[in-house]
């Protein structure tokens, strides 16, 4: 999978992008297991990347939900099932 980040938030601490292979959209947020630092990618539409994009503070809410797991049936990739990370 290649992921190509479309726009960063510094603020929020969370990136929008396209899956180059599939041609997916999603919502990326950094996360920290304390060995390795790494993003968990969380799929998205086009009409909600769209939206997200053109009004980037509009995803800080589901920024925040995949944050506390709550969006992981939207994972691109599964989550470890053990020592998963927390987000930073």
């Amino acid at each position: 999978m290649k992921f190509d980040d479309q726009y960063f938030s510094r603020e929020h601490w969370f990136s929008l992008g396209v899956e180059e292979g599939t041609n997916k959209h999603y919502l990326s947020i950094p996360v920290s297991s304390g060995i390795v630092d790494y993003e968990e990618y969380y799929e998205i539409d086009q009409p909600t990347f769209d939206r997200y994009m053109q009004n980037p503070s509009s995803a800080v809410d589901f920024a925040e939900k995949c944050r506390r797991q709550e969006m992981d049936s939207l994972l691109m990739i599964p989550a470890p099932t053990t020592n998963r990370g927390t987000a930073i």
